[in-house]
């Protein structure tokens, strides 16, 4: 029997599609399964990375909580991006990764018990590092329909502020694409104010936006400078997955609380990835309007082949998501098909929410060129009948 921390852990279902996707060395299987992309990152960064190879300053665990360079730009960066100004030595520390830096801001903010309101589907990895931390997910829904996905007002108006003590929210969202409007974001930054509640804003992909859609951050609205934590990261905007380099930025006494938990658990970052992220911050041009428009080429390419299957259409990110109810299937049957009799490895989205998220399958479409895009519809077909 696991610990009772681990009891409500549940599995990503990236890994097993991943492995199994892995484990058949064809190359025609599509890679749609893991939040990856082919797209490079800035040159910038990766002429520091070499550098730092060589640098016995970048062997190092200190500094604990970042690289002053590196968090002199990603407190300006939040800044930039709320409208507030940040100091860079009081109110920002770096992790290792976005994901870390939400453990840790979760460990720093939750008592066991405490509920924090999230979107429905949402990344299970939230999901569980909310139940690591001893918190109980509150789902909020994201209504789905043909013109893209809108968060529930009504359902969010009836939800009990009262042992709600955080809302981690991502804008764009994972898996689904959602981007909060105005509206939305002003219904949840009430929410936050009647609950007393932290709002911690998962920024990983906020510049990953389509359709010209500009970037709204929670900070930035009155009075909320001082209740917003931001998480951000280098793995999805500045395409550096592997650096693991993210930053929290927030009001001075809660981020000193972070940096505690910090330095108790993953302790300090990728010592030769540090400056790169610096680097590809400052850089004049960092690839993400270019990165932005070529997955948006890939996102309008799969809404194409997919028109004839109830695909909600994403306003951001990395993916999309495939409803096979009305196939008579569930997302694990439905992945399976795809991956045996159509050479496409989806991951179903089985834990990803509540129980209505299983009648997805997720389609990832930042690793895969147009070239190789074009006819999965047929593929789809073929499998799905």
């Amino acid at each position: 029997m696991p610990v009772s921390r681990l009891a409500h852990i549940a599995p990503i279902g990236v890994e097993q599609m991943g492995d199994l996707a892995d484990s058949l060395k064809d190359p025609e299987v599509l890679r749609l399964e893991n939040l990856d992309t082919d797209l490079r990152p800035p040159p910038a960064a990766l002429d520091d990375t070499r550098r730092a190879v060589d640098d016995d300053a970048a062997n190092s665990y200190l500094p604990f909580f970042g690289l002053d360079s590196l968090r002199q730009q990603a407190a300006a960066l939040v800044g930039r991006q709320s409208g507030q100004q940040y100091s860079w030595k009081t109110e920002c520390i770096i992790s290792a990764g976005g994901l870390s830096g939400v453990l840790n801001v979760l460990l720093a903010t939750l008592e066991p018990g405490d509920e924090v309101l999230m979107t429905d589907p949402i990344y299970v990895g939230l999901i569980n590092r909310v139940r690591l931390a001893g918190g109980v997910p509150r789902f909020v829904p994201l209504v789905p329909s043909a013109a893209g996905w809108r968060l529930d007002l009504a359902a969010l108006a009836a939800i009990d502020p009262g042992p709600v003590r955080a809302a981690l929210l991502m804008s764009p969202s994972m898996p689904t694409g959602a981007v909060f409007n105005q509206e939305e974001w002003q219904a949840l930054i009430d929410f936050c104010r009647r609950a007393d509640a932290w709002l911690i804003n998962d920024a990983a992909m906020e510049r990953i936006l389509y359709d010209g859609r500009q970037v709204i951050h929670p900070a930035s609205f009155a009075g909320m400078r001082e209740r917003v934590i931001t998480i951000g990261a280098a793995s999805k905007e500045y395409r550096m997955i592997g650096w693991r380099v993210g930053w929290v930025v927030g009001p001075a006494a809660i981020v000193a609380d972070v940096a505690r938990a910090s330095i108790s658990n993953v302790v300090c970052q990728v010592g030769i990835a540090m400056g790169a992220v610096a680097a590809a911050i400052a850089a004049p041009d960092d690839g993400i309007a270019a990165s932005v428009a070529e997955w948006q080429a890939r996102r309008d390419v799969l809404l194409g082949e997919l028109r004839d299957f109830a695909v909600v259409p994403p306003h951001g990110g990395w993916s999309l998501l495939l409803d096979v109810a009305p196939l008579g299937l569930d997302g694990p049957a439905a992945s399976r098909r795809l991956l045996e009799h159509g050479k496409i490895a989806a991951t179903p989205m089985v834990n990803w929410g509540s129980a209505r998220s299983g009648s997805y399958v997720r389609f990832v479409f930042a690793n895969e060129p147009v070239a190789r895009l074009r006819g999965i519809g047929e593929r789809v077909r073929r499998a799905l009948g």
